[in-house]
């Protein structure tokens, strides 16, 4: 199982939705930054905005165990856990030997041999609370480097009584100098695209234009240059030959919509059996408005990771 994401700048975590806590430890982060409690709390607020959001009410307080002294980080491993203090097993418990449509339970089991039915075990997006921390001491990171990222919802809906809806979420990475990423197999808009298809329920990643761009001509597409090194538009999204090129980074990650809903749903079991089984647990309607703040963690995080390389 891969749990790090990163190479200089590594996140690992831990923990399942209804385990006892989760919790991450975020290594390479240079000392002497200075390290902001409560905006990692503002932050962690931001993943529970939203019409339609999960009920689940989780205070979800960062604990800081290592790694900072006096309001600055020290250089080493900054480990921190998030406790689990509104789980309800047991709405779980009649899909224990069950797999829903549509989720990770089936490919969890087939993979592992044993999964944890509880809110989805590592596949639940209690995960990217751990992230949105993380992405937190990112951010004071990038303020360093004057570099900014900021993602907003794009496009999403109303979904009707007991069902859910997906979107679009757009983010913007601002002061990313020119020369940051390698070509071939460590390109930089590569791993955001590999960070944003890890956050559950991403089915797709476009950059710039996007897929706009495959009913533009070439003279239509290309970034025409300024005399400043800077491009008249940006439809490349800031990243050339897997390289930044000083532009502003623009990319969308698609969402669809959450698919455990509180309907009546065929589920399956290990021997075949299929049983009509209505899902009980707190499942988001809409999850798009507080997943901007992970989008930006997870763009933060690499981001991250490639500047401190490339600096080191």
């Amino acid at each position: 199982m891969s749990n790090t994401l990163g190479t200089f700048f590594r996140l690992t975590t831990f923990g399942e939705s209804h385990g006892k806590a989760i919790g991450g430890v975020v290594d390479g982060c240079p000392s002497g930054i200075a390290f902001d409690e409560t905006f990692i709390a503002d932050e962690m607020l931001q993943r529970h905005i939203g019409n339609g959001t999960t009920a689940r009410r989780e205070p979800d307080r960062v604990e800081i165990i290592s790694g900072v002294y006096k309001g600055q980080t020290l250089g080493t491993p900054i480990a921190f856990i998030i406790k689990n203090c509104d789980t309800h097993s047991e709405d779980y418990d009649e899909l224990a030997d069950y797999f829903r449509p549509g989720h990770a339970d089936y490919t969890t089991v087939m993979r592992y041999g044993i999964r944890d039915p509880r809110g989805g075990g590592r596949a639940s997006g209690r995960e990217t609370a751990i992230w949105v921390a993380a992405g937190a001491i990112a951010k004071m990171v990038l303020k360093t480097r004057n570099i900014s990222v900021k993602a907003t919802v794009a496009k999403t809906a109303t979904p009707p009584d007991s069902d859910s809806c997906g979107g679009i979420v757009e983010c913007i990475i601002d002061g990313v100098p020119a020369g940051i990423g390698n070509p071939v197999f460590e390109k930089l808009n590569a791993r955001l695209a590999a960070a944003m298809m890890s956050i559950p329920s991403a089915i797709g990643f476009e950059m710039g234009a996007g897929f706009a761009a495959t009913q533009m001509t070439g003279s239509q597409y290309r970034d025409n240059w300024k005399s400043d090194f800077t491009t008249q538009t940006n439809h490349c999204g800031g990243i050339q030959g897997g390289i930044s090129n000083g532009m502003p980074i623009m990319f969308r990650v698609a969402f669809h919509p959450v698919v455990t809903i509180q309907q009546p749903t065929n589920c399956i079991n290990s021997n075949g059996i299929i049983r009509t089984i209505t899902p009980q647990g707190r499942h988001d309607s809409n999850h798009i408005p507080r997943t901007a703040v992970v989008v930006e963690a997870m763009a933060a995080i690499t981001i991250a990771d490639f500047t401190c390389r490339t600096n080191s």
